[in-house]
């Protein structure tokens, strides 16, 4: 249920994502809504939430698994790929869970607005984590991912908005020499 109410939200919003059409997309009995979101719709979305977090910083091992030799600028254009094969083979529906809720909720549910931080944050981690280890100065490495985060979040609401992948292409192209020459190449 936390995975449909995921893929729900990041198309259709917070709002839109009602508790009934939760249940309907993950086959699950209508009852067993309220024995495991005893906190109703808040603590299904805030659980959405944080999986996607975790579903995004999980996403960072399996880029770099993908590269020949990662660098700070590969790991983005597979960050990147990832939403321009989507929005090529499934159009442009589909945006971050994740922003989804901090649009909708960051000033009505604070619990939401947390979770969303969290989710970030725990994002954010993964990839500056994993800039780290690719030789990026630690001070410079969370800074970074942050500014690889906040140019992906913006270019998918472009390309949603354009219903063209060209947001998302340029913010790769643009930001892959500056991501890379990161790099402290001593030692």
């Amino acid at each position: 249920m936390v995975f449909s109410a995921a893929q729900l939200i990041r198309r259709d919003g917070v709002g839109a994502t009602g508790m009934r059409e939760v249940a309907a997309h993950a086959r699950a009995p209508r009852g067993s809504l309220q024995h495991y979101f005893p906190g109703g719709k808040e603590q299904l979305v805030n659980e959405a939430v944080g999986w996607a977090g975790r579903y995004a910083a999980g996403r960072v091992a399996r880029f770099l698994a993908v590269l020949p030799e990662p660098t700070p600028s590969g790991l983005f254009r597979e960050m990147v790929r990832q939403w321009t094969d989507e929005y090529a083979s499934d159009g442009f529906a589909g945006g971050c869970p994740v922003a989804a809720a901090t649009v909708d909720c960051a000033e009505s549910a604070e619990s939401t607005r947390e979770a969303a931080s969290a989710a970030f944050a725990t994002w954010n981690g993964a990839v500056a984590e994993a800039l780290a280890g690719m030789g990026v100065p630690p001070e410079r490495a969370a800074p970074l991912a942050t500014l690889m985060i906040g140019a992906l979040e913006g270019a998918i609401l472009i390309a949603r908005a354009e219903r063209d992948v060209r947001a998302l292409t340029s913010v790769a192209r643009e930001l892959g020499p500056l991501l890379d020459a990161a790099v402290n190449h001593q030692g």
